[in-house]
């Protein structure tokens, strides 16, 4: 539910491990070494045997990385975690703001010519490797090594062998067998004998299965290769699929084969060098093995969710919604009385949640922060950081579930008592902002970086902005974070019909606030309208109320009010009949008129 860090990741730790890797670091001959977030797999969420920047720094954030030299051990994280990084990491290491400083340049400057960096080519894709190298120029050098911080990490876990399950064709819209002979005719169209794949959600996506290896995320970690006709070579703990039973187009073999595999193949074979590790290319082309550049063949059919996907999401949202709304109708009554802490209210939440009994697992550690925890994007609370829920304060709550049919992600800022005037002057242009990308008509081909600004507008205007993305894409029992869509600035994929994403503007005050509003959203094709341009728009998929107490009223525009009013009756009408006798009183109360 939440997080209590161990020894292995306690500040105290760091100083001592990092002088361990450094004298690793000269026994390897490199004056650097790289140690990402990310696992072979490059997932956002990693499994504890991959927790190698949180082990050596202490940092538990989902994204960023460290570059270690003899002098300096810098932590990179972006705007997200520069609070969190620099109450998690001892004083021998240094936060460096991303994306201010890039990585390539920051070691140019650092190293002398001629010095060597240690990279894990399991850790670090093409597209990252090409780009450092670039940077680098011919000043410093790039050296794949094995993994130093593995050398140093006598007591790492063992990886996971959570067992797989079958995803049931009426959840998931299309069976395995279409999906996989999809896939290959992409491939032979581009004439590329077969495709690396390597995102344990691209594989469990295409194979309809669920898994738990990854916590909070329901995938099977696993290598694969999917050839071009239709059949897949899987390559992880055999025993994982026993509950499935034989496939004869699915070959299974230990993840220990997937090397001997790839040197194999017959060229040309894809590659994704925005995912894959470099590790994959190298062994092909040591291979003589023609490497075809070229996007992981499930990311955009997956981000395209059927309609049975669309449908099982709507019923997730609704049960969530219920839950969410017992748990704010028992906060109200229960944070007044005082002496209710951040602690307290990730474990009621999770129990409303477990309540519906149809909770799997929650989508993600809650955030769960009041005060200035809050203006703590992705803060997590611990036994040591855990604080009380005062009266005065605003409380930020960003959390979710994953069930069997849908997956769920939304944030609420709750005014405990009644709030200041600069808490509500904020928090109603957070309002606008979400109101704009939630009434947004876009014509076809448009990205997420296209209507990024429609969030931060309201904002921008009083001179104030939020140092994250607007929204992420999120998948069906699947990565409460999945790819590619965003609405972000630095996202051009044009959003397509049945694209799954949050929308989530804030705002944040070191030490004093936090306010996040988030719901989840679908790409849908828009009504005709005018002269009957193609055009796209969306569907909200969270019903759940905004707090009406941090909303300046008069601040809004008639059609801003309007929405709110409009979207408050549907949460009655939607979710008032799946509630307690207390919760839906208290429905009534916060869904009111303004």
């Amino acid at each position: 539910m939440f997080q209590s860090f161990s020894a292995t990741t306690s500040p105290d730790q760091g100083p001592p491990r990092l002088a361990a890797l450094r004298e690793a670091m000269v026994g390897a001959g490199v004056d650097a070494f790289i140690v990402p977030r990310a696992d072979a797999h490059q997932g956002e969420y990693v499994a504890p045997c991959d927790e190698r920047l949180a082990w050596l720094t202490g940092f538990t954030g989902s994204a960023g990385f460290a570059a270690i030299t003899q002098d300096i051990a810098a932590v990179f994280v972006d705007g997200r975690y520069r609070v969190q990084v620099r109450a998690q990491v001892a004083d021998d290491f240094t936060p460096v703001d991303l994306p201010e400083n890039k990585l390539g340049p920051w070691l140019a400057e650092r190293l002398s010519e001629g010095a060597v960096v240690g990279v894990d080519p399991w850790l670090h894709t093409q597209t990252e490797v090409a780009a450092l190298n670039k940077a680098l120029g011919d000043k410093v050098a790039l050296m794949p090594v094995e993994n130093l911080v593995d050398r140093i990490w006598s007591d790492r876990p063992v990886p996971p062998s959570g067992a797989a399950k079958a995803q049931p064709i009426e959840l998931t819209g299309e069976s395995s067998i279409s999906k996989r002979e999809r896939m290959a005719e992409t491939l032979r169209k581009a004439g590329h004998r077969a495709a690396v794949l390597t995102l344990p959600d691209s594989i469990s996506w295409m194979l309809n299965i669920r898994g738990s290896d990854i916590e909070r995320n329901p995938v099977v970690q696993a290598f694969a290769i999917l050839h071009d006709d239709a059949r897949v070579s899987l390559f992880a703990e055999p025993s994982k699929f026993d509950p499935l039973g034989p496939d004869p187009a699915i070959d299974i073999a230990p993840a220990a084969d997937f090397e001997d595999a790839l040197a194999g193949l017959t060229g040309p074979v894809r590659v994704d060098k925005a995912t894959a590790p470099v590790a994959v290319s190298k062994i092909l082309s040591e291979a003589d093995i023609e490497v075809a550049w070229g996007d992981d063949p499930c990311i955009l059919p997956k981000a395209r969710k059927t309609e049975a996907e669309i449908a099982g999401t709507r019923d997730a949202h609704l049960r969530d919604a219920a839950a969410m709304i017992e748990f704010l109708t028992w906060f109200d009554a229960e944070a007044q009385k005082g002496g209710l802490t951040e602690i307290d209210a990730v474990k009621a939440l999770e129990g409303f949640r477990r309540a519906t009994n149809a909770l799997e697992d929650i989508s993600f550690d809650t955030i769960s922060g009041a005060g200035p925890n809050g203006a703590i994007v992705h803060y997590r609370v611990t036994e040591g950081t855990n604080r009380e829920i005062k009266p005065g304060e605003l409380y930020l709550v960003d959390s979710g579930g994953q069930y069997v049919d849908g997956t769920t992600d939304i944030t609420r800022t709750i005014a405990v008592g009644p709030p200041g005037g600069e808490e509500r002057a904020a928090f109603t242009r957070v309002l606008q902002g979400m109101i704009a990308i939630s009434t947004a008509r876009l014509p076809r081909g448009v990205s997420g970086r296209d209507i990024d600004a429609l969030a931060r507008a309201p904002l921008w205007r009083a001179g104030m902005d939020y140092d994250h993305g607007t929204g992420h894409g999120v998948g069906v029992y699947m990565n409460v974070h999945e790819g590619p869509q965003r609405i972000a600035r630095t996202s051009e994929v044009p959003l397509e019909p049945g694209m799954i994403l949050s929308n989530e503007p804030g705002y944040y005050r070191e030490g004093a606030f936090g306010i996040r509003i988030e719901n989840l959203i679908v790409v849908r094709e828009a009504a005709e309208l005018g002269d009957g341009r193609d055009q796209l728009d969306f569907e909200t998929l969270t019903y759940v109320p905004i707090d009406r107490s941090l909303i300046d009223a008069g601040a809004l525009a008639p059609w801003e009010r309007d929405w709110l009013n409009s979207y408050h009756a549907e949460v009655r009408e939607k979710v008032a009949a799946r509630l307690s006798d207390a919760a839906r009183d208290w429905l009534e109360q916060a869904t009111r008129p303004i």
